[in-house]
């Protein structure tokens, strides 16, 4: 199949979270299926036009009054062949940011700047005598790829190609002013019928939901949350109305940078026939971060973004956080690495300054992320709601065992510890609370001086799940066929 991927983010040229991560390795293990993958993002400022191949002609892009007159470029992925597209218009992405300035703001024209990456979409394909059989658009900011292939493209050449919407976050939905509806070309009857309205202003990722021929979010439980008032953002009704079309596909791992055999940013390298360099690597990070050379001692890591999501109110709160008191009455070290709200970097930082057995680094180190998944017993991943979670499926290839909230992908990939057999490969409390939290760290840590031979077969066990991107992409396959069937 021929398959474009119109996204915002893809690594290594722009990232702001996984869906940079999840839409470069899925591109690649389609790839190495068979397939005919392609890659379409804005050229932001970041990315230097030098490192780039030009294309002629420019693009005349059909939007608002008249037509927009962007210049193309290529690539390729790093060490692949699967080709890169990047629309260049300087007015909208020579900026420094891809969203906003910061995680806090949004730039005021992202339904313009997103718009035509979308309608763009459709004249590069024409430009390059390529017409994909399946066009598959990411989150909100490429949502308009559906609309525009369902109501103004699939008279012509596209007539034949399929949509798919994946749904990565539904907590992002690309919600502003309806004064921008007439910059995308569509009739006015379309802001009620494809999908647009909501409560007087514009959805984006509403209306590609509306209008993709299938949807797809990053696990199975995440899919059947999303169907509910309760994780739906609104949505739910509409989801439930689709849910005949929509599939959750759990995200996979890139194999070769989590590896703890072979990973290079790692003091000692283990497997799990082999866990001393575990032990090493353990070392290491007390050393790291300022904590006591306590092999015997349960360390709990973490990295994450501190936001809401995350679950950090019910961790770090002043004042009834579990955080606090798992420290200040239990036998164990806390490492965190992370940044975000700043009332919680506050909080950090106050409890590193207080207690010996906690420390935190704020901001975010590539190389202390890895030894954090690798040094630590285990990894606090509390999130009020998670549709993949990558962090979690890092832990158990590295034999950490998580502990988690049982919502969305967490709920895919974490199997809980039982007591009476000694099985599972994580801890898992269904209510998230301060309480819940503390004594589910509580349980863990019985289980370690405890049910010392439960915690080693739990972490071979989690070292041997697989999270490779092959089975997903045979999954993806399986819906763009679906999609270009109709059935």
């Amino acid at each position: 199949m021929k398959i474009l991927m119109v996204s915002s983010e893809a690594v290594p040229f722009a990232k702001s979270g996984g869906l940079g991560d999840a839409v470069s390795a899925l591109s690649l293990a389609l790839a190495r299926l068979g397939h005919d993958v392609r890659i379409l993002l804005p050229r932001y400022y970041m990315i230097p036009r030098d490192t780039l191949l030009p294309l002629d002609p420019p693009l005349g892009v059909p939007l608002g009054s008249g037509e927009l007159w962007c210049k193309a470029y290529a690539t390729s992925m790093p060490g692949s062949e699967v080709p890169v597209y990047f629309i260049d218009f300087e007015r909208y992405f020579g900026r420094n940011g891809i969203y906003g300035d910061s995680s806090q703001s949004e730039y005021e024209d992202n339904p313009e700047r997103f718009a035509l990456l979308s309608k763009a979409a459709f004249q590069l394909c024409r430009s390059l005598d390529w017409i994909p059989d399946v066009f598959h658009a990411h989150d909100w900011p490429s949502a308009l790829v559906p609309v525009f292939a369902k109501h103004s493209e699939r008279k012509g050449s596209f007539k034949k190609s399929a949509t798919v919407l994946s749904i990565h976050n539904l907590g992002y939905q690309g919600v502003y002013s309806k004064e921008y509806f007439p910059f995308f070309g569509l009739d006015w009857e379309l802001f009620h019928s494809a999908g647009f309205e909501y409560h007087g202003s514009i959805n984006l990722l509403k209306a590609g939901m509306t209008c993709a021929d299938a949807l797809v979010t990053v696990s199975p439980t995440y899919a059947r949350e999303i169907q509910t008032p309760s994780f739906g953002f609104g949505m739910d009704g509409l989801l439930r109305a689709r849910s005949r079309d929509l599939v959750g596909i759990l995200n996979g791992v890139d194999t070769e940078i989590w590896n703890p055999a072979t990973d290079p940013l790692l003091p000692s390298r283990y497997d799990a026939d082999s866990m001393s360099g575990k032990a090493i690597c353990k070392r290491e990070l007390q050393k790291r971060f300022g904590l006591g050379e306590k092999p015997d001692t349960p360390l709990f890591g973490m990295v994450a973004r501190l936001t809401q999501q995350k679950g950090i109110g019910e961790l770090f709160g002043k004042g009834y956080g579990a955080v606090e008191q798992v420290i200040a009455t239990m036998h164990v070290q806390v490492a965190v690495i992370g940044n975000g709200e700043a009332w919680c970097e506050e909080e950090l930082k106050r409890l590193s300054a207080l207690y010996p057995n906690f420390k935190a680094i704020i901001g975010y180190d590539e190389r202390i992320a890895h030894l954090v998944e690798a040094g630590s017993d285990f990894f606090l991943m509390p999130s009020r709601y998670e549709p993949c979670g990558l962090n979690q499926m890092y832990s158990l290839r590295y034999g950490t065992l998580p502990i988690v909230h049982r919502t969305g992908g967490l709920a895919d990939t974490v199997e809980n510890y039982s007591q009476e057999t000694g099985n599972g490969t994580g801890f898992m409390f269904d209510d998230l609370t301060p309480r819940s939290l503390y004594n589910t760290v509580g349980w863990a840590v019985w289980a370690w001086f405890n049910r010392p031979d439960h915690i080693r077969a739990m972490k071979a066990k989690a070292m041997g799940r697989e999270f490779s991107w092959e089975k997903s992409a045979r999954e993806y396959v399986a819906v763009y066929e679906r999609a270009l069937s109709g059935t």
